[in-house]
Protein backbone atom coordinates (compact mmCIF):
# COMPACT_ATOMS: atom_id res chain seq x y z
CA UNK A 1 0.00 0.00 0.00
CA UNK A 2 0.94 3.55 -0.46
CA UNK A 3 2.12 5.55 2.84
CA UNK A 4 -0.27 6.02 5.07
CA UNK A 5 -0.84 7.86 8.69
CA UNK A 6 -0.91 4.63 10.40
CA UNK A 7 2.82 3.69 9.36
CA UNK A 8 4.44 6.82 9.61
CA UNK A 9 3.22 7.34 13.00
CA UNK A 10 5.47 4.09 13.55
CA UNK A 11 8.15 5.09 12.04
CA UNK A 12 8.07 8.36 13.61
CA UNK A 13 7.79 6.67 16.79
CA UNK A 14 10.96 4.03 15.82
CA UNK A 15 13.05 7.55 15.27
CA UNK A 16 12.21 9.08 18.20
CA UNK A 17 12.52 5.72 20.80
CA UNK A 18 16.30 4.47 19.11
CA UNK A 19 16.99 2.77 21.96
CA UNK A 20 13.81 0.59 22.69
CA UNK A 21 13.83 -0.15 18.95
CA UNK A 22 17.20 -0.62 18.02
CA UNK A 23 18.05 -3.38 15.09
CA UNK A 24 19.47 -6.57 16.33
CA UNK A 25 22.16 -7.65 14.47
CA UNK A 26 22.07 -10.75 12.49
CA UNK A 27 23.30 -13.81 13.78
CA UNK A 28 21.77 -17.63 13.40
CA UNK A 29 22.90 -20.18 16.05
CA UNK A 30 22.82 -23.36 15.55
CA UNK A 31 21.96 -22.74 11.56
CA UNK A 32 18.97 -20.70 11.99
CA UNK A 33 17.70 -18.54 9.96
CA UNK A 34 19.32 -14.64 10.22
CA UNK A 35 17.84 -11.25 10.07
CA UNK A 36 19.06 -9.66 7.14
CA UNK A 37 18.46 -5.98 5.02
CA UNK A 38 17.67 -5.49 1.26
CA UNK A 39 20.28 -3.26 -0.08
CA UNK A 40 18.68 -3.10 -3.86
CA UNK A 41 18.35 0.62 -4.49
CA UNK A 42 15.39 -0.62 -6.08
CA UNK A 43 13.29 -2.23 -3.67
CA UNK A 44 11.90 0.72 -1.63
CA UNK A 45 8.12 -0.66 -0.85
CA UNK A 46 8.75 -4.25 0.26
CA UNK A 47 5.22 -5.34 0.39
CA UNK A 48 5.94 -9.34 0.20
CA UNK A 49 8.25 -12.48 1.21
CA UNK A 50 8.61 -16.01 0.57
CA UNK A 51 11.00 -18.24 1.51
CA UNK A 52 12.44 -20.06 -1.73
CA UNK A 53 12.22 -24.13 -1.72
CA UNK A 54 14.85 -24.65 -4.63
CA UNK A 55 17.31 -21.89 -3.35
CA UNK A 56 18.51 -22.01 0.78
CA UNK A 57 18.23 -18.78 2.02
CA UNK A 58 16.91 -16.82 -1.02
CA UNK A 59 13.50 -14.97 -0.35
CA UNK A 60 11.43 -13.68 -2.77
CA UNK A 61 9.91 -10.34 -2.77
CA UNK A 62 8.45 -7.37 -4.65
CA UNK A 63 7.41 -3.49 -4.79
CA UNK A 64 3.50 -2.84 -4.09
CA UNK A 65 1.55 -0.96 -6.19
CA UNK A 66 2.20 -0.35 -9.88
CA UNK A 67 6.31 -1.34 -10.06
CA UNK A 68 5.67 -3.33 -12.59
CA UNK A 69 5.59 -7.23 -12.88
CA UNK A 70 9.19 -7.67 -10.92
CA UNK A 71 9.85 -9.87 -8.30
CA UNK A 72 13.39 -10.04 -6.79
CA UNK A 73 15.28 -12.70 -5.00
CA UNK A 74 17.48 -11.95 -2.42
CA UNK A 75 19.95 -13.78 -0.85
CA UNK A 76 20.00 -13.59 2.84
CA UNK A 77 23.46 -13.74 3.68
CA UNK A 78 24.33 -11.04 1.68
CA UNK A 79 20.97 -8.84 1.51
CA UNK A 80 21.86 -8.79 -2.68
CA UNK A 81 19.32 -9.48 -5.23
CA UNK A 82 20.37 -12.35 -7.07
CA UNK A 83 17.95 -12.35 -9.55
CA UNK A 84 14.84 -10.24 -11.04
CA UNK A 85 12.01 -11.60 -12.62
CA UNK A 86 10.52 -10.23 -15.10
CA UNK A 87 6.60 -11.66 -15.24
CA UNK A 88 5.22 -12.26 -18.67
CA UNK A 89 1.54 -12.81 -19.68
CA UNK A 90 -0.27 -10.83 -16.42
CA UNK A 91 -0.41 -7.00 -18.40
CA UNK A 92 -0.06 -4.07 -16.03
CA UNK A 93 -0.20 -4.97 -12.43
CA UNK A 94 -2.36 -2.58 -10.56
CA UNK A 95 -1.41 -3.19 -6.34
CA UNK A 96 1.03 -6.25 -5.83
CA UNK A 97 1.01 -6.66 -2.02
CA UNK A 98 1.72 -10.40 -1.60
CA UNK A 99 3.42 -13.42 -2.39
CA UNK A 100 3.81 -16.88 -1.40
CA UNK A 101 5.09 -20.93 -2.39
CA UNK A 102 2.89 -23.18 -3.03
CA UNK A 103 3.34 -26.76 -3.44
CA UNK A 104 5.74 -28.04 -6.41
CA UNK A 105 8.14 -24.71 -6.26
CA UNK A 106 5.51 -22.95 -7.57
CA UNK A 107 5.12 -18.84 -6.52
CA UNK A 108 1.58 -17.13 -6.30
CA UNK A 109 1.56 -13.63 -6.70
CA UNK A 110 -1.69 -11.12 -5.27
CA UNK A 111 -2.52 -8.24 -7.30
CA UNK A 112 -5.22 -7.67 -4.28
CA UNK A 113 -4.21 -4.31 -2.96
CA UNK A 114 -7.05 -1.86 -3.47
CA UNK A 115 -5.69 1.97 -2.27
CA UNK A 116 -9.55 3.55 -3.42
CA UNK A 117 -10.67 1.70 -0.52
CA UNK A 118 -11.86 -1.18 -1.83
CA UNK A 119 -13.94 -0.38 -4.69
CA UNK A 120 -11.91 -2.69 -7.80
CA UNK A 121 -14.55 -4.99 -9.21
CA UNK A 122 -11.82 -7.54 -9.29
CA UNK A 123 -8.31 -8.35 -8.90
CA UNK A 124 -5.40 -10.66 -10.04
CA UNK A 125 -3.69 -13.65 -8.92
CA UNK A 126 -0.83 -14.66 -10.67
CA UNK A 127 0.75 -18.32 -10.69
CA UNK A 128 4.38 -18.73 -12.13
CA UNK A 129 7.09 -21.52 -11.09
CA UNK A 130 9.74 -20.54 -9.45
CA UNK A 131 13.22 -20.16 -11.51
CA UNK A 132 15.57 -23.75 -11.12
CA UNK A 133 18.35 -21.15 -11.86
CA UNK A 134 18.97 -17.51 -10.07
CA UNK A 135 19.85 -15.45 -12.62
CA UNK A 136 17.69 -11.85 -14.29
CA UNK A 137 14.76 -13.88 -16.83
CA UNK A 138 11.40 -13.22 -18.12
CA UNK A 139 8.89 -16.10 -16.98
CA UNK A 140 5.46 -16.62 -18.20
CA UNK A 141 2.88 -16.73 -15.79
CA UNK A 142 -0.99 -17.93 -15.10
CA UNK A 143 -3.41 -14.75 -14.53
CA UNK A 144 -6.63 -15.44 -12.42
CA UNK A 145 -8.97 -12.96 -12.62
CA UNK A 146 -10.32 -13.04 -8.66
CA UNK A 147 -13.82 -11.56 -7.44
CA UNK A 148 -15.55 -11.76 -3.68
CA UNK A 149 -18.66 -13.13 -2.55
CA UNK A 150 -20.04 -9.93 -1.19
CA UNK A 151 -18.39 -7.55 -2.86
CA UNK A 152 -14.63 -5.49 -3.71
CA UNK A 153 -12.45 -5.26 -0.63
CA UNK A 154 -8.65 -4.39 -0.33
CA UNK A 155 -5.97 -6.96 1.02
CA UNK A 156 -2.66 -7.56 1.23
CA UNK A 157 -2.22 -11.22 2.36
CA UNK A 158 -2.53 -13.85 0.20
CA UNK A 159 -1.09 -17.49 1.70
CA UNK A 160 -1.42 -20.74 -0.25
CA UNK A 161 -1.21 -23.75 1.35
CA UNK A 162 1.84 -26.18 1.31
CA UNK A 163 -0.16 -29.00 1.04
CA UNK A 164 -3.27 -28.51 -0.69
CA UNK A 165 -2.46 -25.74 -2.83
CA UNK A 166 -5.31 -23.94 -1.83
CA UNK A 167 -5.26 -20.15 -2.23
CA UNK A 168 -6.41 -18.10 0.69
CA UNK A 169 -6.68 -13.87 1.50
CA UNK A 170 -7.63 -12.19 4.23
CA UNK A 171 -8.68 -9.08 3.96
CA UNK A 172 -7.31 -5.46 5.57
CA UNK A 173 -10.40 -4.10 7.51
CA UNK A 174 -9.68 -1.56 10.38
CA UNK A 175 -13.10 -3.23 12.27
CA UNK A 176 -11.50 -6.79 12.09
CA UNK A 177 -11.45 -8.59 8.66
CA UNK A 178 -11.62 -12.05 7.32
CA UNK A 179 -10.40 -15.17 5.65
CA UNK A 180 -11.36 -15.89 2.38
CA UNK A 181 -11.24 -18.88 0.63
CA UNK A 182 -10.22 -19.42 -3.51
CA UNK A 183 -12.58 -22.37 -5.18
CA UNK A 184 -10.15 -25.84 -4.96
CA UNK A 185 -9.63 -25.48 -8.40
CA UNK A 186 -8.91 -21.87 -9.99
CA UNK A 187 -10.12 -20.82 -13.90
CA UNK A 188 -7.98 -19.20 -16.28
CA UNK A 189 -11.63 -18.70 -18.10
CA UNK A 190 -13.86 -17.34 -15.55
CA UNK A 191 -13.62 -15.49 -12.55
CA UNK A 192 -13.13 -17.11 -9.05
CA UNK A 193 -15.50 -16.44 -6.75
CA UNK A 194 -13.44 -16.45 -2.74
CA UNK A 195 -16.11 -17.30 0.00
CA UNK A 196 -15.42 -16.19 3.45
CA UNK A 197 -14.70 -19.00 5.64
CA UNK A 198 -13.09 -17.39 8.90
CA UNK A 199 -13.21 -14.08 10.95
CA UNK A 200 -9.38 -12.93 11.93
CA UNK A 201 -10.58 -9.84 13.99
CA UNK A 202 -7.49 -8.00 12.52
CA UNK A 203 -6.17 -5.68 9.82
CA UNK A 204 -4.08 -8.32 8.18
CA UNK A 205 -1.06 -6.44 6.19
CA UNK A 206 0.76 -10.24 5.23
CA UNK A 207 0.12 -13.84 6.43
CA UNK A 208 2.22 -17.16 5.89
CA UNK A 209 1.74 -20.64 6.27
CA UNK A 210 4.03 -22.85 8.08
CA UNK A 211 5.64 -25.11 5.90
CA UNK A 212 4.03 -28.44 7.09
CA UNK A 213 0.88 -26.76 7.09
CA UNK A 214 -0.40 -26.94 10.42
CA UNK A 215 -0.18 -23.66 11.18
CA UNK A 216 -1.18 -19.79 9.99
CA UNK A 217 0.77 -15.98 10.85
CA UNK A 218 -0.79 -12.94 10.26
CA UNK A 219 0.04 -10.03 10.90
CA UNK A 220 -0.10 -6.27 11.03
CA UNK A 221 1.45 -3.48 11.99
CA UNK A 222 1.57 -3.28 15.42
CA UNK A 223 1.23 -7.24 16.35
CA UNK A 224 -0.04 -10.71 15.00
CA UNK A 225 -1.65 -13.77 15.75
CA UNK A 226 -1.13 -17.37 14.97
CA UNK A 227 -4.03 -19.95 14.34
CA UNK A 228 -3.61 -23.52 14.57
CA UNK A 229 -5.16 -24.53 10.56
CA UNK A 230 -7.30 -27.39 12.03
CA UNK A 231 -7.78 -28.65 8.69
CA UNK A 232 -9.55 -25.41 7.00
CA UNK A 233 -11.22 -24.13 10.47
CA UNK A 234 -8.38 -21.85 12.06
CA UNK A 235 -8.69 -21.28 15.78
CA UNK A 236 -6.59 -18.75 17.05
CA UNK A 237 -3.53 -19.82 19.29
CA UNK A 238 -1.73 -17.21 20.14
CA UNK A 239 0.11 -13.92 19.62
CA UNK A 240 3.18 -12.93 17.39
CA UNK A 241 6.27 -11.22 18.41
CA UNK A 242 6.20 -8.43 15.89
CA UNK A 243 9.07 -6.24 15.42
CA UNK A 244 8.12 -2.50 15.63
CA UNK A 245 9.04 -1.19 11.69
CA UNK A 246 8.27 1.61 9.79
CA UNK A 247 5.43 -0.05 7.44
CA UNK A 248 5.07 -3.61 8.48
CA UNK A 249 4.01 -5.34 5.49
CA UNK A 250 5.54 -8.94 4.87
CA UNK A 251 5.75 -11.97 6.48
CA UNK A 252 7.02 -15.76 6.18
CA UNK A 253 8.46 -18.63 7.41
CA UNK A 254 11.52 -19.39 6.92
CA UNK A 255 11.92 -22.77 4.37
CA UNK A 256 12.91 -24.99 7.78
CA UNK A 257 9.91 -23.27 9.66
CA UNK A 258 12.42 -22.51 12.55
CA UNK A 259 11.32 -18.45 12.39
CA UNK A 260 8.87 -15.88 11.09
CA UNK A 261 10.44 -13.33 8.70
CA UNK A 262 9.21 -9.83 9.32
CA UNK A 263 9.24 -7.44 6.39
CA UNK A 264 9.10 -3.64 5.95
CA UNK A 265 8.64 -1.01 3.62
CA UNK A 266 11.17 1.44 2.74
CA UNK A 267 14.67 2.32 1.46
CA UNK A 268 17.14 -0.35 2.47
CA UNK A 269 14.70 -2.30 4.83
CA UNK A 270 14.75 -4.77 7.30
CA UNK A 271 14.07 -8.35 7.54
CA UNK A 272 14.13 -9.63 11.14
CA UNK A 273 14.11 -12.88 12.31
CA UNK A 274 11.87 -14.17 15.06
CA UNK A 275 13.27 -17.88 16.07
CA UNK A 276 10.46 -19.77 17.22
CA UNK A 277 9.93 -22.25 20.24
CA UNK A 278 10.98 -25.86 20.36
CA UNK A 279 8.17 -28.48 20.93
CA UNK A 280 8.33 -32.70 21.27
CA UNK A 281 11.05 -32.24 23.97
CA UNK A 282 13.25 -29.74 21.86
CA UNK A 283 13.45 -32.03 18.85
CA UNK A 284 11.78 -29.58 16.32
CA UNK A 285 10.93 -26.32 15.63
CA UNK A 286 7.16 -24.97 17.15
CA UNK A 287 5.40 -23.32 14.37
CA UNK A 288 2.59 -21.72 15.71
CA UNK A 289 4.69 -18.40 15.94
CA UNK A 290 6.07 -18.33 19.70
CA UNK A 291 8.77 -16.67 19.19
CA UNK A 292 11.93 -17.41 21.84
CA UNK A 293 13.79 -13.89 21.14
CA UNK A 294 16.21 -15.70 19.21
CA UNK A 295 17.51 -13.39 16.44
CA UNK A 296 15.61 -10.53 17.90
CA UNK A 297 14.48 -11.22 21.86
CA UNK A 298 16.03 -8.40 23.35
CA UNK A 299 12.55 -6.59 23.89
CA UNK A 300 12.83 -4.85 21.23
CA UNK A 301 9.86 -6.63 19.52
CA UNK A 302 6.06 -5.60 19.90
CA UNK A 303 4.12 -8.95 21.31
CA UNK A 304 1.32 -6.34 20.60
CA UNK A 305 -1.99 -6.71 20.40
CA UNK A 306 -4.49 -3.57 19.07
CA UNK A 307 -4.58 -2.10 22.75
CA UNK A 308 -0.34 -1.73 22.67
CA UNK A 309 -1.37 -0.76 19.04
CA UNK A 310 -3.52 2.22 20.19
CA UNK A 311 -0.84 3.17 22.73
CA UNK A 312 1.93 3.89 19.78
CA UNK A 313 -0.30 5.48 17.95
CA UNK A 314 -1.25 8.16 20.68
CA UNK A 315 2.36 8.82 21.69
CA UNK A 316 3.33 8.75 17.91
CA UNK A 317 1.05 10.82 16.38
CA UNK A 318 1.35 13.43 19.62
CA UNK A 319 4.90 13.45 18.50
CA UNK A 320 4.05 14.11 14.94
CA UNK A 321 1.79 17.01 15.81
CA UNK A 322 3.85 18.08 18.61
CA UNK A 323 6.95 18.34 15.78
CA UNK A 324 4.46 20.28 13.30
CA UNK A 325 3.86 22.57 15.92
CA UNK A 326 7.05 23.15 16.70
CA UNK A 327 7.93 24.01 12.84
CA UNK A 328 5.07 25.96 12.50
CA UNK A 329 6.67 28.46 15.13
CA UNK A 330 10.13 28.10 13.47
CA UNK A 331 8.77 29.51 10.05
Amino acid sequence: MRVRSLPLAAGALAALVPVSFAVTPARADGGGAASFTLTDPRITESSGLAASRAHPGVYWTHNDSDDGPYLYAVDSRTGKTVATVTMKGVGSPRDVEAISMGPGNTLWVGDIGDNRGGTWPYVWIYRLPEPKELRDQTVRATQYTVKYADGPRDAEALMVHPKTGRVYIADKKEEGGSLWAAPKTLSTGGTNVFRRVADTGMWVTDGAFSPDGKWLALRSYFGGASFAWNDGRPKRQGRLSVPMQPQGESLTYAADGSALMYGSEGDGSRVTARQLRARDGGKGPSQDGSATGGDAGSGAGFEGDWKKGALVMAVALAAVFGLKRLFARRR
